[in-house]
């Protein structure tokens, strides 16, 4: 099944993406080979994640996190939302 996660750099910035395994891409990120953005800002750690069904509805929800504000998105992580 489907993740959407996020990161939080070394730097406090977070990242937010989709994977199939959340495991192995999460092995990528550490390992620089993901993302651009977070090679450059290694170390990462996975701050919030979640399951879908369809890889479509994970999409969905990536999407409609990458729009929220950085404070909506530290309320997600600390469960607000």
């Amino acid at each position: 099944m489907p993740f959407v996660y996020i990161l939080r750099c070394y730097d406090g910035t977070l990242y937010t993406g989709a994977a199939k395994s959340l495991e192995a891409r999460f092995a990528q990120h550490l390992a620089g080979r993901a993302s651009r953005y977070t090679r450059a800002r290694l170390p990462v750690a996975i701050v919030w994640s979640k399951r879908f069904r369809t890889w479509n509805k994970c999409l969905r929800e990536e999407y409609r996190i990458k729009q929220l504000t950085r404070p909506e998105k530290d309320a997600l992580i600390g469960g607000g939302e």
